[in-house]
């Protein structure tokens, strides 16, 4: 498989990486990207240590450094600003390696840069949409996926083919929906996201995550800007959740970067959450501009692969933002993958390889990112003390709080035991 050709559908940080794993072994890769332009889109993102020691093998960790915060701590709290849990993150925590606070856009427009130099211009195409399948290839034939795409400068149709064609164009994907078509819709938490980032003085130690209140009322923030952290400031990426009334439409709106609204919608919710190491609604109010998301995600699917054709990233798994692991988990897609590309000489075997593995396991996640997640912490604080709490320890003993961190740690593959013994094969 050392000289297959690999397309990929989707220029984010899945399909990126896995181009750049990819292309480091010698494999011909070909990126087509829908959007005619790749921009630092988005707002803040973390990459866990399992997800950043597969951009140090790419030679990223020092580039992403000069970017992002690297994450000191991550706490929650309940609706009173009262400690529920905290934990140390990444190197503090005792890991090799650290865990990164970044704005999703410059950390896509790094793989993006990278893979322009490393693969060349012309392996990477902007303004091609997959519209359709032609073959999936594979088979006792050995055939090869054979795919078109529509040229979105000119309309024109683009055959291309390849020995793998790897689908990893988000949750709105064209390649999964060529094999699910009907009864794939979104599925809505009946919870609303609104996501900004605001210029601030630092918080506690300027390098520090927290999440306040429950399921139905919650606000998340972190630093993310490594050159503003150097020059005494902060730029806090932060997430308002709130769930919608009755009234709101079953259907949400269309998940994408660009809704955006007055902080009007959803202010006034947070009004009083200040706890003096934190004003909650100054952060709200230095936004210069705030972008509504519906939560949503999709049910698992039976199968990924068919033929020489396979799902990546959100493509294949979108999951509700919860536990801070849906772009780490299309990394770790991307690295699974190339080493099942790398052990195997039949690609059709490589690819079914693939999905034994990180179907079931993103599909844990996704599970249990609906019952919450690690943040389940802070619903059983909702639910055993509304008023608050003198003592945490009075509500939910530490050993229950370490056993939810643990658990989620564990099912998502970044438990400190499990990176010691699951080094990459490159």
């Amino acid at each position: 498989m050392k000289t297959a050709k690999i397309a990929i559908a989707g220029g984010g940080i899945g399909g990126l990486t896995l181009a750049l794993l990819c292309h480091r072994h010698g494999m011909d890769v070909e990126v087509w990207e829908a959007s005619e332009s790749l921009r630092p889109l988005g707002v803040g993102i973390n990459l866990l240590p399992h997800a950043v020691r597969e951009l140090a093998a790419l030679g990223l960790q020092d580039a992403l450094a000069e970017l992002a915060i690297e994450t000191s701590s991550l706490s929650y709290y309940n609706k009173f600003g009262q400690q529920i849990w905290h934990e140390p993150r990444g190197v503090a925590a005792g890991y090799a390696l650290p865990q990164f606070s970044v704005h999703r856009g410059e950390f896509q427009m790094l793989l993006y840069e990278t893979a322009l130099r490393r693969l060349g211009a012309d392996r990477v195409h902007t303004g091609h949409a997959i519209e359709s399948i032609a073959s999936v290839g594979g088979g006792k034939s050995g055939e090869r996926a054979r795919f078109v795409l529509r040229r979105r400068s000119d309309g024109a149709a683009v055959e291309a083919e390849a020995d793998v064609l790897v689908g990893a164009d988000g949750i709105h994907s064209a390649v999964r929906r060529h094999f699910y078509s009907v009864g794939d819709a979104p599925r809505f938490s009946r919870r609303l996201l609104w996501r900004a980032t605001t210029e601030a003085a630092p918080y506690l130690d300027g390098r520090s995550m927290f999440m306040a209140g429950h399921q139905d009322q919650k606000f998340v923030a972190y630093p993310i800007s490594a050159p503003l952290h150097r020059q005494g400031r902060s730029l806090v990426n932060w997430i308002a959740e709130l769930r919608v009334p009755d009234s709101y439409p079953d259907e949400p709106p269309r998940s994408d970067w660009n809704r955006e609204v007055d902080k009007s919608v959803f202010s006034a919710a947070f009004a009083d959450w200040r706890w003096g190491w934190i004003d909650i609604p100054t952060l709200i109010d230095g936004a210069q501009a705030i972008y509504e998301f519906p939560m949503v995600d999709k049910d698992c699917l039976p199968r990924w692969t068919f033929g020489r054709v396979t799902l990546l990233g959100d493509a294949a798994h979108p999951m509700y933002p919860i536990g801070s692991n849906g772009s780490a988990q299309a990394i770790v897609d991307a690295r699974y993958l190339t080493n099942c590309l790398l052990g195997h000489a039949d690609p059709d075997y490589a690819l079914r390889e693939y999905e034994a593995e990180r179907l079931p396991r993103t599909a844990g996640i996704v599970l249990r990112n609906r019952m919450n997640g690690p943040e389940q912490v802070m619903q059983l604080a909702e639910a055993r003390a509304p008023r608050g709490f003198s003592n945490i320890d009075d509500v939910i003993p530490r050993a229950e709080l370490e056993a939810v961190a643990l658990r989620y740690k564990t099912l998502a593959g970044f438990g400190q035991q499990q990176l010691q013994g699951d080094a990459p094969r490159f």
